[in-house]
């Protein structure tokens, strides 16, 4: 069992105090826990840590071979001079004594009751705490008494601002843990113990770059992939923060930031900084998404250094979990050399929270293993007469045929079809009122001077547009228009930079358009999402992308859909902060927006690349209903009641039938029933908002197996109607059955649930042929009521 908490405490100092705290709590894979609070101000933590951090260099920096650059490692002025290690000891003290009684304020209370009421002494226990001043995150937060009473707990770092680093998700091909060591300027350390701890870990391929150069450990970096990236030498976190990879060149983090980047993407876990100082370098680093690091908070001495590297090497490629192995590595320190206590404090991890520690193995990678033999599921042989165990093995054989046919793609139109109508038949609801639609129709486009436009509107009316919008305060006003060149007037200029206005670009497609479309030039790519859809087969649209790693040489680079940036923007505005989830899922707020697997309900082949949902259009009788409509020229000629656009979601699309941009839905296919891409748009905008603000279900399926389990019991009922009745009356039962089966599919899918409606019917069917053919039918017992 694992607990996660995730401490925040906000913007504050230790003059100010913490007025806003947050611990959030997860476990057991649910929801998380959030409890609130605050902290006084205590300026005497900030002043001792300080005193503290002078007289641990002028006591021990003379005295040990440290790892910290040499040029940095000057004692200033204000240091003293004169202190023994006595004095030194007692402030170790009472920085643990202030800090926790600090804690233990009336204000900070809720938070350590609710968390020690919940939390269980045996669980491995997470603690990340995280703040937005960097001073605070250097205290040594974990003299926490909270700590001492879970044994299990450990503590590390976060910046305030994360999110997951896009992955190309390459498998590990050598199945063993890829490590990058470097080995830079070794003047007065010894690194070649560090090296031989290297080379005896198991099931690792370790490649060691002894004080390379800035190209050398660049072209590692970039042409290669790695799980861990571990450095042995002098570093600092003063100024910029630097790595001494030779005796001649110190490296900053920035300089080797595009290629670090690379290196997260292709599957760099973890590093390893094992040397001086080095927090500063682990901030540098989480900006570029780094899982997770590993640390030593101040200057180090190289004993302590070689000792933490041994203990926490030997836990971690024994299977330990990551965070077990820093902490044990950590409490092997104490007392070990005459730094006493304090040895313990140097190590810390600096951990990105959207992103789950690896074990060892995880990093090996699988290994080929033969494919498991599928076994038939155990029969209960007592009392079984031979015509009862040919309806258990006609069960079977029917539910495997539909569950084969099923996962070959054979049932997926069928299947499809099915939904749209189940789809179509649930109960009304009512148009989305924080969107309106401002439609360009095909008037629209020809009361306009062609050589005055390039695209749906000419520069003019659009400037016309945004500034008659602007006046009734719209929220937000998207563009579905392309514009890929640049405005012709400054006024259009500096209209189109507001930053209520979100564009589009088209990305580009291997299929359907090699090309793309560029973005409009005025607007950063935080205000720009793509525009692409996606069809399925039938080449009906049933499904929204959310997300998808962009392309590098495609025209549009937005991650985000062009209806997913409005909600999120939309809803960033109500205090719901999107982030991502473990699992690499969309959340916002409490609302988690899980991608689509390869198989899905009943899509089994389909391209789920991306971060796709299924769309649950709102129940309209056309999906063009969605939100409120006016037209351009009502928008121009003040036709319009301001308070129908005040604190609005404003769409402005082409709906005019010679722009190609319409789209097949569950709701019609033919030319007259299809909708144009700017109410698509506001179909899936409507969906996430409506899903984060009033509860309304996202399309959701069950699991592969759990579907095989509702085609099974449609064979065995179907089997067990034709045990029992013949004839009128097994049709008749039939089609009752088969009913009900239709009337609770339709009211899951009223609630958002998906369920394998056509292979249960089929099965229901196919079972009940079956039994009924049998000739040994008469043989079997009917009493079964």
């Amino acid at each position: 069992m694992e607990q996660r908490i995730l401490l925040n405490l906000g913007q504050g100092d230790w003059q100010s105090g913490f007025a806003s705290v947050t611990a959030q709590l997860w476990e057991n894979e649910q929801p998380p826990s959030q409890f609130v609070g605050s902290l006084p101000p205590q300026p005497n933590l900030a002043t001792n840590y300080e005193r503290w951090q002078q007289l641990y260099e002028a006591i021990y920096g003379t005295q040990s071979r440290w790892r910290r650059a040499a040029a940095d490692f000057e004692f200033e002025t204000t240091e003293p001079t004169n202190v023994s290690r006595q004095a030194f000891e007692t402030l170790c003290t009472t920085l643990r004594t202030e800090l926790n009684q600090w804690l233990a304020a009336a204000t900070f209370a809720p938070i350590d009751r609710r968390l020690r009421t919940q939390l269980s002494a045996p669980a491995a226990i997470r603690v990340m705490l995280t703040a937005h001043a960097p001073s605070v995150l250097r205290f040594p937060w974990r003299l926490w008494h909270l700590f001492d009473d879970y044994p299990n707990a450990e503590l590390s770092l976060s910046l305030p601002d994360y999110s997951r680093a896009l992955k190309q998700g390459q498998a590990n091909p050598v199945s063993k843990v890829r490590i990058l060591a470097v080995l830079g300027n070794d003047a007065g350390i010894d690194v070649a113990t560090d090296r031989q701890m290297l080379s005896q870990l198991p099931e690792a391929e370790v490649t060691l770059l002894a004080q390379p150069t800035l190209s050398e450990l660049q072209h590692q970096l970039w042409e290669s992939s790695w799980d861990i990236l571990f450095f042995a030498g002098h570093s600092t976190s003063r100024g910029q923060g630097y790595l001494q990879v030779n005796a001649t060149e110190a490296l900053t983090i920035e300089q080797l930031k595009y290629a670090l980047r690379r290196a997260v993407q292709k599957g760099l876990q973890l590093a390893i900084l094992n040397s001086c100082d080095g927090l500063g370098l682990a901030w540098a680093l989480a900006d570029l998404h780094l899982p997770q690091t590993i640390v030593m908070r101040e200057p180090v001495p190289d004993a302590i250094a070689h000792q933490f590297l041994k203990g926490f090497l030997a836990q971690f490629s024994q299977g330990e979990p990551l965070y077990s192995s820093v902490r044990v590595a950590r409490e092997k320190l104490h007392g070990l050399t005459d730094l006493g206590n304090c040895a313990a404090w140097l190590p810390v991890i600096v951990q990105n929270p959207a992103e789950e520690p690896p074990t060892w193995q995880q990093l090996v990678g699988p290994r080929p293993t033969s494919p498991p033999v599928p076994q038939s599921p155990p029969q209960r042989r007592l009392g079984l007469t031979p015509a009862m165990r040919r309806v258990g093995l006609g069960t079977l054989a029917i539910t495997a045929a539909i569950a084969g046919l099923r996962w070959v793609g054979v049932l997926q139109s069928a299947e499809l079809s099915a939904y749209d109508a189940l789809m179509r038949l649930r109960p009304a609801e009512t148009a989305d009122p924080r969107l309106v639609v401002v439609a360009v129709d095909e008037s629209d486009i020809q009361a306009q001077t062609e050589g005055d436009r390039r695209g749906s509107l000419a520069d003019a009316t659009l400037l016309q547009t945004l500034t008659t919008l602007a006046a009734y305060e719209p929220r937000i006003i998207g563009l579905d228009l392309y514009r890929d060149f640049p405005a012709s007037d400054p006024a259009l200029v500096e209209a189109l930079s507001q930053p209520n206005v979100v564009g589009l670009c088209k990305s580009r497609d291997a299929i359907a358009d090699k090309v793309g479309i560029s973005p409009p030039p005025e607007l950063p790519l935080a205000q720009v999402g793509f525009s692409d859809f996606i069809e399925d087969t039938d080449g009906i649209l049933r499904r929204q992308l959310l997300t998808l790693t962009p392309d590098p040489v495609s025209p549009c680079t937005s991650p985000y859909g062009f209806a997913t940036l409005i909600a999120i923007h939309y809803l960033n505005e109500a205090g719901r902060q999107p982030t991502f989830t473990a699992q690499g899922d969309l959340q916002i707020g409490e609302v988690v927006f899980p991608r689509l697997e390869r198989r899905t309900g009943g899509l089994q082949r389909m391209d789920h690349g991306g971060n796709q949902l299924l769309l649950n259009y709102r129940s309209l009788p056309s999906p063009a209903q969605i939100a409120p409509q006016i037209s351009l020229q009502q928008l121009l000629n003040g036709q319009v009641n301001p308070e129908r656009l005040r604190d609005r979601i404003v769409l402005i699309g082409v709906t005019a039938a010679s722009s190609g941009d319409y789209w097949s839905t569950p709701y019609g296919t033919q030319a007259q029933n299809r909708t144009a891409g700017v109410f698509m748009q506001a179909q899936m905008i409507s969906q996430m908002i409506s899903a984060v603000e009033d509860d309304r279900p996202l399309i959701w399926v069950l699991p592969q197996w759990a579907e095989a389990v509702c085609i099974a019991l449609g064979a065995i009922a179907g089997s067990l109607l034709a045990w029992r009745w013949r004839s009128a009356r097994l049709i008749l039962a039939w089609l009752l059955t088969a009913s009900a089966f239709t009337v609770g599919a339709w009211a899951v899918l009223v609630t958002g649930g998906w369920l394998p409606l056509l292979p249960t019917l089929l099965s229901l069917g196919g079972g009940a042929l079956l039994i009924a053919s049998q000739a040994a039918l008469p043989t079997v017992d009917r009493s079964i009521a």
